[in-house]
């Protein structure tokens, strides 16, 4: 399957933390081969971010131990 007809067909998964009136709203997406995609649906004309699985991880993973808390 080309990635565009993967990015197309994906389930996207909207974060819970994402702003309530629209704004402010990440995407994730699983993807075959151990991929994952991450959009932000304020810039919709950027292609999404693809991200091998071991990388995906290891961003969570930081982000929940605050890693990135600027």
């Amino acid at each position: 399957m080309r990635i565009g007809d993967e990015l197309e067909a994906a389930r996207w998964v909207k974060s819970t933390l994402s702003g309530s009136s629209g704004g402010d709203c990440l995407y994730a997406a699983k993807l075959s081969g151990d991929r994952y995609a991450i959009r932000d649906s304020e810039q919709p004309e950027v292609a999404p971010l693809i991200l091998r699985g071991g990388v995906f991880r290891a961003f969570v993973g930081g982000a929940k131990l605050g890693e990135f808390d600027f």
